[in-house]
């Protein structure tokens, strides 16, 4: 790993300072030469592979950013540096937002959840094997060198929102719920505080993929909003498909939440995918065809069609596009059934997944 400057900052405003050099015009958050460290995850393994050289890295961890707290509006304030396992953990979370608990819960391993900060989370980098292989061409790692991907190994690859410039996906499965969700995220820099709704924080590639998010390479995660979801609690999924039980990416993962009045019927929905896209995938369109039906398998595979239109595999990814779709409908199917909880699967089934 090349040798690099390191500050460590105590007040939001110190740190700012010492980030604002980067270029802010062109709103490029993964080309500047300054980075803000927090759990380091992420980061440091693009440090050490050689995928990503940073001069100078700005640790946060000090700065006053870790509090979980309820807004007056009925909602909850993630702190950026609020770490993944508190977050998933704290009691709010638990009873208020089970869906986000869960998908936490089913990221990475319980050491690196214990590391990982909420903000780093959003801004964790494609696993895609050509981004980390130095050796290959990659638009997102080099943009105009070309996409060793397409037309390569595509098993872990995206069949929404590609282009021929990049066909990665986001690895988070945080993000899948958040968007889910519709989180707002706080950002601010030496220029002034903004938020931005979560469908707008990530990208898809286009034909700059270097460019992940619409974060200016200036400003700095502070918190994470999300509304008031109190009507999803009794009726919320996440359901991923892996190669393995723990520390793996989805091959398809979905975040479900139903909102089921007393007649039976669905009376709001949200949808959103991972491991199939450059971002969490969410369609509210689809999303509206439940509303005023009855939970039923015939109309969440309706539901899962409209998700998945346009879906294209490249061939060893093929298999992603029925794969996501049973996965929707099983999503849906469990999420009308009831929420199912680390504790009520204790409760209910002796212990056993």
């Amino acid at each position: 790993m090349n040798p690099f400057a390191y500050d460590r900052p105590t007040e939001v405003g110190a740190a700012l300072q010492a980030i604002a050099g980067n270029d802010s015009a062109t709103g490029v958050a993964n080309q500047q030469e300054i980075r803000f460290i927090a759990g380091g995850t992420n980061i440091l393994d693009l440090m050490k592979e050689g995928v990503q050289r940073v001069p100078h890295l700005v640790d946060i961890n000090r700065l006053p950013l870790d509090r979980i707290e309820a807004t007056p509006e009925g909602g909850l304030l993630l702190g950026a540096l609020a770490r993944n396992a508190d977050t998933a953990y704290h009691p709010i979370v638990e009873e208020r937002y089970p869906l986000l608990a869960a998908a936490i819960l089913a990221g990475a391993s319980p050491q690196l959840r214990n590391m990982a900060s909420n903000g780093g989370n959003l801004l964790q980098r494609t696993r895609c094997w050509y981004f980390y292989d130095v050796a290959t061409p990659c638009n997102k790692r080099e943009p105009g060198s070309g996409c060793s991907a397409n037309g390569g190994i595509t098993r872990q690859h995206a069949i929404l929102g590609t282009s021929e410039d990049c066909i990665a996906t986001h690895p988070s499965d945080m993000c899948v719920a958040l968007a889910a969700l519709e989180a707002v995220v706080h950002v601010e820099s030496s220029r002034g505080k903004r938020s931005i709704p979560f469908a707008e924080f990530h990208r898809l590639p286009g034909d700059r993929p270097d460019i992940d998010t619409t974060l200016a390479a200036d400003e700095l995660i502070t918190g994470i909003e999300l509304p008031d979801a109190s009507q999803f609690i009794q009726h919320s999924a996440y359901l991923k498909i892996r190669e393995r039980l723990s520390y793996a990416f989805a091959l398809v993962s979905v975040a479900a939440a139903l909102d089921i009045g007393a007649d039976g019927r669905i009376a709001a929905a949200r949808i959103a995918l991972g491991g199939v896209a450059h971002k969490p995938w969410r369609k509210p369109e689809a999303e509206a065809l439940l509303v005023g039906a009855l939970p039923g398998e015939a109309v969440f595979g309706q539901v899962a069609d409209a998700l998945l239109a346009g879906a294209l595999g490249r061939g060893a990814n093929d298999f992603k596009i029925p794969l996501a779709r049973n996965t929707i409908v099983r999503a849906l199917t469990v999420a009308a059934e009831g929420t199912r909880t680390n504790q009520t699967i204790l409760e209910n089934d002796g212990g056993t997944q």
